[in-house]
Parts: structure tokens; C-alpha cells; sequence
């Protein structure tokens, strides 16, 4: 069987057949590391400790179950067998969030990128409408142009009215026949 390059996922083949869903046993591995994790966990640890300590060291011989002279040997297994089990799933848990945030990084750069290209077209767009918008004629211009050959016409009409007040004050016969 090759072996493939990244070791991190079990091979699909299983040796002894046993089959299990990885997501149903990593989210349980990782709720129970999130519980160690916390300090509800180490309080419940500490008075379980503390009574244990208690009851073998105080209570009568036959009533303890893991004597204080032969040093706790059961504490001692039960706290190592918690941590050889503690670990694994603890750093289980660990790789599980290191995938997740590896995904949402991506995902987040491939956002930020068509973000930035997004950004980038739109700029280009408001640009060109800049630019044609700096050709086109606004209301303004209209208006003042209007309002440039009004007053020409304003001025012509005066100046038109005042060379027929000249001719008619220069010859009577030039205004036109009377009615």
C-alpha cells in the first residue's frame, strides 16, 4: 500500500475493520477536551483529589481502597490514566480548530481577493464616468448659455430699436407709410 503525502487523515483501509465517523468521535473528543479545559473541570478534580487523599489517609484500614502507606498507587493510576487520555484528545481537538481556522483563512483571502478586484472594477467604472461626465454639457452650462443669448438678443433688439428711433427721427418718410 502507498503511503500518501499528508499523514494527517488515517488511511481508508483499516487493518482490524474496525469502522467509526470521524466527526461524531472528534466532536465528542473535542467536548470533552473543551470541559477539561475549563475550571469547573479543575475544581471537580481538586475536591475528587482531596477526598480520596482524605479517605485513605483517615478512615479506618478496611474501608480504604487505596491505602496512604503504599503511597496512592491508585490515584496515581487513575490521574495517568486521565492524562494518557487527556492528551490525545486534547491535541485531537486542536488539529480539528487548526483545519477550521485553515478554511476560514482561505476563505477569507478568497473574499478579501474578489473584495479587492470588486474594489478595483468599480474604481475603473467611476473613473470612466468621471471622464465622461467631465465632456458632457451640464444644466449649468445650458443655462448660462442661455441666458448669454438672451442678453444678445436683448442688445440686438435695443440696438435694433434705436437705429429705427434714428431713421425715423432722420427722415419722416423712412418710417413707413401712416394709416
Amino acid at each position: 500500500m502507498k503511503r500518501r503525502e499528508d499523514l494527517s487523515a488515517p488511511r481508508a483501509v483499516r487493518r482490524i475493520g474496525v469502522q467509526y465517523d470521524a466527526d461524531v468521535f472528534g466532536n465528542f473528543s473535542e467536548s470533552i477536551a473543551n470541559f477539561l479545559g475549563t475550571a469547573r473541570f479543575l475544581v471537580w478534580q481538586s475536591v475528587v483529589i482531596t477526598l480520596w487523599i482524605i479517605h485513605n489517609s483517615f478512615a479506618p484500614e478496611r474501608f480504604q481502597f487505596d491505602p496512604w502507606d503504599r503511597g496512592l498507587v491508585l490515584l496515581t493510576l487513575v490521574l495517568s490514566i486521565q492524562a494518557s487520555y487527556a492528551a490525545p484528545l486534547i491535541l485531537l481537538a486542536q488539529s480539528r480548530q487548526e483545519r477550521r481556522d485553515r478554511v476560514t483563512a482561505e476563505n477569507d483571502r478568497e473574499v478579501a481577493e474578489r473584495t479587492q478586484a470588486d474594489t478595483e472594477f468599480l474604481a475603473r467604472e467611476i473613473a470612466s464616468v468621471r471622464v465622461s461626465l467631465s465632456d458632457m454639457v451640464t444644466g449649468e452650462d445650458v443655462n448660462n448659455r442661455l441666458d448669454h443669448i438672451t442678453d444678445t438678443i436683448e442688445q440686438l433688439t435695443r440696438h435694433v430699436e434705436r437705429l429705427g428711433s434714428e431713421r425715423v427721427d432722420e427722415d419722416p418718410s423712412a418710417a413707413g407709410p401712416a394709416v
